[in-house]
């Protein structure tokens, strides 16, 4: 049962030094992974930081923690420079990358695709295309970049281990896209109930393929202690954003302190998640940590 944390990245200017503090609180309290966010331009102008540079300055500061993308938007870049990131970050981090994966959905609109050149509308080919290829092309391997002719083979080197593909997205493509290419999936804000129903698609399409059943990392939101959203807020505001039933969002948040924040957890454990990545919906990100750390302790 493990416990990563999202960085607070998203909102705020953000320094090198806050990172570092960030990465180094969440070590020092045993959890297990911290994880960011990825998006070129976010909606009505809202600050982030760049993953790819967020995880690397984790990753230097810490000895055990792993460092997780939730998760890396693939169509937004060159697949070989991606791939040349990611290797370097497995060398620099001594292979504690979790390659969360996505195709990138729509709430932030179309700025970011117009800004690197790509059609909105190739995101889901491009995906597929670019997890076709990454594993060869992060582990030194001779790799054509696409089946068209006249497509180069390149290797790049040095080449790394390739890190564990999690596949990030609660729909049937990113369920295919997970049997087909990952090692986990990584859905988010879904009730216990509906990992335990996707947990048993996996089991079955794994068999037909003859592969590894994938595991599943869950993203959920916390609000824990005092300073931090009620849980009624959490509740309500899940429902409306995610257009969940009001009954069915009541089992996502995790909430309380010590035990009943425990509880909370294990229920989604219970369902069939092996690690689950926390975003706290507001207070004190250090002081949250702390009791999240308390919380996981007591399971």
């Amino acid at each position: 049962m493990r416990v990563g944390v999202f960085l607070p990245t998203v909102g705020r200017g953000g320094s090198p030094g806050d990172v570092v503090a960030f990465a180094r609180h969440a070590e020092q309290h045993g959890l297990d992974a911290v994880w960011a966010g990825d998006q070129i331009v976010v909606g009505s102008g809202t600050p982030l930081l760049d993953a790819m540079i967020v995880l690397t300055t984790a990753a230097a500061v810490t000895e055990r923690l792993r460092v997780g993308f939730g998760v890396l938007i693939l169509p937004l870049r060159p697949v070989a420079a991606v791939a040349k990131q990611i290797t370097a970050l497995q060398q620099i981090s001594g292979n504690r990358v979790l390659l969360g994966v996505g195709s990138g959905g729509t709430p932030h609109g179309v700025s970011s695709w117009q800004a690197v050149g790509v059609p909105q509308a190739d995101r889901g080919r491009l995906t597929d295309a670019t997890l076709a290829v990454l594993p060869g092309l992060v582990t030194g391997k001779p790799t054509k970049l696409s089946h068209l002719p006249g497509t180069p083979t390149i290797t790049l080197a040095p080449g790394s281990p390739m890190p564990p593909v999690i596949v990030g997205g609660a729909g049937r493509v990113a369920i295919r896209r997970t049997l087909q290419y990952g090692d986990a999936w990584f859905p988010s804000m879904v009730t216990p109930t509906s990992v335990a129903a996707v947990r048993q698609i996996l089991r079955d399409g794994a068999d037909q393929r003859g592969r590894p059943v994938p595991g599943i990392t869950t993203g959920v939101v916390a609000s824990l202690g005092d300073g931090a959203p009620s849980r009624q807020a959490l509740v309500s505001s899940l429902a409306n954003g995610f257009k969940i039933p009001l009954d069915q969002a009541e089992s996502i948040p995790i909430t309380g302190v010590g035990p009943e924040a425990a509880d909370r957890m294990a229920s989604h454990f219970a369902a069939g998640a092996e690690e689950l990545v926390v975003s706290f919906a507001g207070g004190d990100w250090f002081k949250q940590v702390e009791l999240l750390a308390q919380a996981r302790a007591a399971l």
